[in-house]
């Protein structure tokens, strides 16, 4: 493709708009371009990686036994209605009614369409098991579109949903499930990691997330340095080491702390290390209020508490505690805590046998507080957030942590949706059994997105070899070497070589900033030194390295330099 016939508009300054470096570059570099808020153009440029990554999906999905179908993205309200999440679902689905008055949504996902579709043909244990996938839009009305496509309104995705007959089987189609997801983003060029991870609004007893690495990442991951455990923070456990939660042991005692209110001024005040102390918090549930116990060091992890109270619920205001007793705020504890409150405490606060509380009195705290002794909780979850530096809770390692982007998640689902869609099928004997599902999705512009948050620096995209919308960016200085480089051109394309020749009349300073911007893996410039020597300038985009390579061995030497990015991304398949 030559340049000067390309729709490419690459863009010299960064639209304010732009926050994160996914979404400047993608709009600088000529890959998207904004439709509406959420909404975007994919250009030919961006449009050929968004192909690519699809390849490889649907490549991978087939190696895993997926047969691709399409599914309808306009959907009857019915079915939605069949397993309640119509009026549950919230205002993230767009909904739309046709002539007649009947209500449709646009597909935010896929799990009625495809149960209802395998509902109504399947009807034998010989049917199954079944992974049917698709690849096409998605559509959320999200309250607050940003980060490009990072987080949008409308996005393509892909979808596998399995059926089988029993957890055993299950059990096979999420672990070839997972092998393909890692075998996806290994030939993606990416780095990554599968992490154990909480299921949300989908549902099911098991998932993963498969996270791009990448430090504008907006999810915290705990990963232990020894062994494979990995984890969203939403997830993750530790092993803590009880010494260091424990306090000397001493009677409990009444002390005043006039105007002290937070842990931190009543740490200081009292002169004590903040693990000493108990935070307690409040929430209002659908059951009544609630108080929740952390250690004085410790956040509340708002996922794990949700799974815990198991019903609606928020963060409690004042006037709410208040409804039920008149508790002084910065000196509540749980010590004769109104017996009307549910007391929930974290595994780690039942460590401690000389705590620090609030008296429930203003201007006073307890000393010398006992778990299990001076109170005892209704409760005893792991209700924390874990930390870097924590033990492995599956080995002697240590817990790190790093930032990365969700591009995947895979869901056991079991029968939520099987059993109130009815999906059943007839065993041996005849007898009629639930469908067990599983879920898996990708988000594919999600991953171009990701790709180029881990793989940038300052003058623009790296794209790694596998996805790259061109391997070779050929650059004539000027119109005296244009011949030389169509011919190279030429011979590259005759090759099977994806080339982008940039014959613009332009200043050579322009074409360089805009090849690094786009980010293509070799660089080739055919300039009056290099041809006098008989020689191509090469800049390799990923390494800044710089040579020198002879004309005539050009095409054998870029051949060589793709199949080696390639077989290397091939030996970490086989790893």
């Amino acid at each position: 493709m030559k340049l000067s016939q390309y729709f490419i508009p690459t863009l010299r300054e960064t639209p304010a708009e732009a926050e994160i470096a996914s979404h400047q570059l993608m709009l600088r570099a000529g890959i998207i371009r904004k439709s509406s808020a959420g909404v975007y153009t994919y250009l030919p440029l961006g449009y050929r990686v968004v192909k690519k990554v699809i390849k490889i999906i649907e490549e991978e999905m087939d190696r895993a036994g997926g047969q691709e179908l399409m599914l309808p993205i306009i959907q009857p309200s019915e079915i939605w209605k069949e397993t309640g999440r119509w009026d549950v679902y919230g205002e993230e689905m767009f909904r739309l009614k046709d002539r007649h008055g009947r209500e449709f949504c646009l597909g935010p996902t896929h799990e009625e369409i495809i149960t209802t579709l395998v509902r109504n043909e399947v009807r034998s244990y010989r049917d199954l098991p079944l992974r049917l996938y698709q690849i096409q839009n998605k559509y959320r009305d999200e309250i607050r579109p940003r980060f490009g496509v990072m987080r949008g309104r409308e996005f393509i995705m892909k979808d596998l949903y399995s059926f089988d007959k029993d957890e055993a089987g299950l059990q096979k189609s999420y672990a070839a499930m997972y092998e393909a997801y890692c075998r996806i983003f290994t030939r993606c060029g990416l780095k990554f990691r599968p992490v154990e991870a909480d299921s949300g609004a989908i549902g099911g007893d098991a998932s993963h997330e498969f996270m791009v690495l990448a430090q504008s990442g907006e999810a915290l991951i705990l990963y232990c340095d020894t062994c494979d455990y990995a984890a969203n923070a939403e997830k993750a456990t530790s092993v803590l080491n009880d010494k260091e939660t424990i306090g000397e042991d001493s009677a409990m005692k009444r002390v005043q702390t006039p105007g002290k209110k937070t842990i931190e001024e009543v740490a200081v005040f009292l002169d004590v290390p903040a693990h000493r102390l108990i935070k307690t918090l409040f929430v209002q549930t659908s059951q009544g209020l609630v108080a929740v116990l952390v250690r004085g060091d410790d956040e509340v992890n708002e996922t794990k508490l949700g799974h815990v109270l198991d019903c609606p619920w928020h963060w409690a205001t004042p006037e709410e505690v208040a409804e039920v007793a008149p508790l002084p705020i910065g000196f509540v504890g749980p010590v004769g805590l109104d017996a009307r409150i549910r007391v929930l405490a974290d595994r780690r606060v039942m460590t401690m046998t000389s705590a620090v509380c609030g008296a429930n009195e203003a201007d006073y705290h307890l000393i010398g507080v006992r778990p299990g002794k001076d109170f005892v909780p209704s409760a005893v979850h792991d209700l924390r957030t874990a930390k870097a530096g924590e033990g492995c809770p599956r080995c002697q390692g240590k817990l790190q942590d790093t930032r990365g982007i969700e591009v995947g998640h895979i869901f056991k689902l079991g029968t939520k949706y099987s059993s109130a869609l009815h999906a059943t099928y007839l065993d041996e004997a005849g007898k009629e059994q639930t469908i067990i599902m599983g879920c898996y999705g990708i988000g594919v512009t999600r991953t171009v997105a990701a790709a180029i948050e881990q793989l940038h620096d300052d003058d623009g995209i790296i794209w790694p070899v596998p996805i790259a919308p061109f391997h070779v960016e050929i650059i004539a200085i000027s119109k005296d070497q244009l011949p030389a480089a169509e011919e190279l051109y030429r011979a590259l394309t005759k090759a099977g070589i994806e080339v982008l020749l940039d014959d613009r009349d332009e200043r050579p300073g322009v074409k360089f900033k805009d090849a690094d911007l786009m980010g293509i893996p070799l660089r080739l410039t055919v300039g009056p030194k290099g041809l006098a020597t008989g020689e191509v300038e090469v800049r390799v985009r990923a390494t800044r390295e710089d040579l020198r390579w002879p004309i005539a061995e050009t095409v054998e030497r870029v051949q060589a330099y793709l199949a080696g990015e390639l077989q290397r991304i091939e030996k970490e398949l086989d790893a």
